[in-house]
């Protein structure tokens, strides 16, 4: 049972990714479809954000009413509803409708499946489960791709993911009885691992909790905007052609995912502390490739993949690390404002640095990026001596 159970996770994860990529791959279609300006696509990825952040903070009550195993399967049911709903889409107002169980949706299950995670499972399959999800983030784009190559048939490519998700949703429902069942020494029962959930406030109040709220926010800023403006910087800023940019754009995202499949083998032995660590030093040293000023556009482009692949371990090894900095009782309400804070970081972090780009200049994009890794790390090594000193 703990063997199905752990490939049924493995599955949410892979649907926790599908839905991330596949606006941002469709827009370009969708944009002249619906005849609104192009910038209105950051009212629908505002929209999906504040419906993450809303599921996160409140994910804390809901698992602890329901379960992870129940929330995980409505949530993911919630994204299949969602995704139907963009394919039949007429109007702008049509996406800001869909665009909210969407969020609700993503918050609630990436909530609910990191902490049950992080409680029952070892560091390893925190980093593979992450490394999942880039599985389906990949995936996503290239379904839309098949389909636009269709006479533009935008709206298949929802449907075609609409359904998958549907099926990962059966295939939840049909799991819940394992998410109850399973009492072996790695699980606990729903009843054990659902205490009273905690209010906003008290959760602010637990030691070092400040400190890796920020973190996370800082760490996810880097993140979103590596993701959002990486190939506008190799075009302006080191005069590459846009078509090589966006091919080299990808650095960043493989060397996350590559990161998370290679660190896997080693979490268990290094434990989460030490990869937080080894995780934004190497990045760290990616960003300062970045910044150098040396003509050769290679030594860039490795500091890319390098910053990438220092980014790769840290967010599933904070996640992991939760319920031993915070008790297990505490875990679900703190990772549920750790989602909240990493959504609020790579919601509104890239727009900053836009502005920056825009009236400064482009060429600060590493240095912002050093900016924000060096901050989370300082506030990660705050946590660590406050725990020490507890």
């Amino acid at each position: 049972m703990f063997t199905l159970l752990l490939a049924i996770i493995y599955l949410g994860f892979i649907s926790l990714g599908l839905p991330d990529a596949l606006f941002g791959a469709s827009w370009p279609v969708l944009q002249p479809t619906l005849d609104v300006p192009l910038s209105f696509a950051g009212i629908v990825t505002i929209t999906i954000s504040g419906g993450t952040i809303i599921a996160s903070l409140f994910s804390d009550k809901l698992t602890s009413k329901f379960g992870a195993g129940l929330v995980t399967s409505v949530s993911v049911g919630m994204t299949a509803t969602a995704l139907l709903g963009f394919s039949f889409c007429t109007e702008f107002w049509h996406l800001i409708l869909c665009a909210i169980p969407l969020g609700l949706g993503a918050g609630a299950v990436d909530a609910a499946l990191n902490n049950f995670v992080a409680l029952h499972f070892a560091s390893k399959h925190m980093s593979w489960l992450h490394c999942f999800w880039g599985v389906g983030a990949s995936i996503s784009p290239y379904i839309m791709s098949f389909w636009l190559s269709k006479n533009e048939q935008w709206e298949n490519g929802y449907r075609t993911v609409g359904f998958i998700q549907i099926f990962l949703t059966v295939i939840l429902f049909i799991s819940l009885p394992l998410w109850k069942q399973i009492k072996t020494n790695n699980f606990a029962t729903d009843d054990e691992e659902s205490p009273e959930p905690k209010k906003l406030r008290e959760i602010f109040k637990i030691k070092g909790v400040k400190s890796v709220l920020f973190a996370f926010l800082a760490f996810c800023a880097v993140e979103a905007t590596a993701f959002s403006w990486t190939s506008s910087f190799l075009v302006l800023g080191k005069g590459l052609s846009v078509d090589s940019a966006a091919k080299y754009a990808s650095l960043f995202y493989l060397g996350m995912t590559v990161s998370r499949l290679i660190t896997g083998f080693f979490a268990d032995k290094l434990g989460d502390k030490k990869m937080i660590r080894l995780g934004f030093s190497i990045a760290i040293i990616g960003l300062i490739m970045m910044i150098l000023p040396i003509s050769n556009t290679l030594i860039c482009l490795v500091g890319i993949f390098i910053t990438g692949f220092g980014n790769g371990p840290i967010y599933p090894a904070i996640i992991h690390s939760t319920p031993q900095n915070f008790g297990k009782e505490n875990s679900q309400a703190v990772v549920g404002v750790q989602m909240a804070f990493a959504y609020t970081g790579s919601s509104f972090m890239p727009p900053i640095f836009g502005l920056i780009a825009n009236h400064i200049s482009i060429s600060l994009f590493p240095v912002f990026l050093l900016f924000f890794i060096i901050l989370g790390s300082l506030l990660i090594e705050n946590l660590n001596k406050i725990k020490n000193t507890a």
